[in-house]
């Protein structure tokens, strides 16, 4: 890994310099590198129905000129003789563009010395040991699932000489286990270190869920109920925060579901914090402008909202202090602070209601009052006086977090779990969410 980063680095570095050389006094640009080395397995039955490597980057180039901007986006090869000439034809035709855009009063152009370098290493499986070391665990599984891994880099650099660099190397599957009439448990195993033993048992607590799913499930009437719901449900629920939740801008708007905490209306439980949670390593704390955001910003502390995200363009316009938000003023490496519950205190704790391991489709149903709506799904039970009796059909539920992360949240786990964030659209994702479960009273179901 050290030599292709380093050359990398370098590749990068040099055509920073060139576009540098390119610029007139009157412009500005950044550029910004999204590049990977990843491997890709694809299962299915438990067996291998597709493989590969995939060896990516793209480059970013914005300018800005006159208070107005443009950005082009170009393949990054590392290779300097095709990557220079594709950089200055991209400068070019970016100040054609430029020229003919209307003025944008909230431009904000880069600014400081702002300099960075992380380089987190990896112990990964190799490609030839993947599939010997997944199969033989779940052989006797209906076993899907995706495997990914590998290098992953982002960059940046501008015209005023900051530079970042952040490289590393991180695994994720994320995979389901299938019952013959078609039922579903859906788990995610990541990090950056393959750990076997740790593999095995997750595996194991979805063989034991798989176990109860072959039960014929339990039809629940709409209504409030006592839940459980699993880190990775809360993971869901995170998510929803970052669509017109935590933004400054969104809130400036009047479209922000803190709205009411914001203006001192509502309160959450002291037993809930939110977190930006920089510590963990697993994303850039740099964002489009190489701004850098603190290694820890508090959000929601002990109930009380005490910040929210906001980025440099929101500050300018509504003359605030920026706190190194991403232009999507968006959470990047979400925690939630865990409670005192222990794992083996979850269902006698809970006794009787339903336990959750997934949510999905989730969206807001009136987001001024911090109502969610979504679906359960995989691996989601009825328990009586603590034990799992029967499986469900699926339920839609509808609640604001104003009361599942307030006056009805009962507890939170003492431990966290690493959601990762696994998706591949264009690139593989970064990152992922760190939280506990909880139990919460009266939880409403309304189909």
């Amino acid at each position: 890994m050290t030599k292709t980063v380093s050359f990398l680095e370098s590749s990068f570095d040099q055509l920073v310099e060139t576009i540098a050389d390119q610029l007139k006094p009157d412009e500005h640009f950044t550029l910004s590198l999204n590049s990977e080395q990843s491997q890709f397995t694809r299962f299915n039955h438990a067996k291998v129905r597709q493989t590969g490597s995939v060896n990516d980057g793209s480059l970013s180039l914005t300018l800005m000129r006159d208070q107005r901007s443009s950005d082009h986006q170009f393949p990054f090869t590392g290779d300097l003789e095709i990557d220079r000439p594709r950089a200055k034809t991209a400068l070019e035709a970016l100040r054609k563009d430029v020229s003919q855009l209307p003025v944008n009063p909230y431009l904000v152009l880069p600014s400081g010395n702002a300099t960075s370098q992380e380089i987190y290493t990896g112990q990964l499986l190799t490609i030839d040991e993947v599939v010997p070391t997944l199969l033989p665990v779940v052989a006797d599984l209906d076993f899907t699932g995706l495997y990914a891994a590998g290098l992953m880099i982002r960059a940046y650099a501008d015209s005023v000489g900051q530079k970042h660099w952040f490289a590393t190397e991180s695994f994720s599957l994320d995979y389901s286990l299938f019952t013959p009439d078609g039922q579903a448990v859906k788990g995610t195993f990541a990090g950056d270190r393959w750990d076997q033993s740790a593999y095995a048992t997750k595996i194991q607590t979805s063989r034991q869920q798989l176990d109860r799913l072959s039960q014929p499930p339990k039809s629940i009437s709409r209504g409030s109920y006592r839940t459980y719901l699993a880190p990775a449900a809360i993971a869901e629920l995170v998510y929803m925060l970052s669509w017109g939740g935590v933004s400054e801008s969104s809130f400036q708007q009047g479209g922000s579901c803190l709205g009411a905490m914001r203006r001192g209306e509502k309160k959450l439980s002291p037993k809930f914090t939110l977190r930006e949670n920089f510590r963990h390593g697993l994303v850039p704390r740099f964002n489009e402008l190489g701004e850098v955001a603190p290694l820890d910003l508090s959000i929601v502390e002990e109930g009380e909202l005490v910040n929210m995200l906001i980025s440099s363009q929101t500050a300018k316009e509504y003359k605030l202090v920026a706190n190194g938000a991403d232009q999507g003023e968006t959470l990047r490496s979400p925690e939630i602070a865990p409670g005192e519950l222990s794992s083996e205190q979850i269902l006698a704790t809970l006794g009787t209601g339903l336990y959750l391991s997934n949510l999905h489709y989730l969206n807001w149903s009136d987001r001024p009052t911090g109502r969610i709506t979504g679906m359960t799904r995989y691996a989601c039970f009825w328990v009586e006086e603590g034990e799992i009796v029967a499986p469900i059909e699926n339920l839609r539920f509808d609640d604001s977090f104003y009361q599942f992360w307030g006056e009805n949240l009962a507890a939170l786990t003492n431990f966290q779990e690493f959601i990762p964030d696994v998706g591949t659209y264009e690139n593989r994702n970064l990152g992922g969410t760190w939280v506990p479960g909880m139990i919460v009273n009266d939880f409403t179901y309304t189909l």
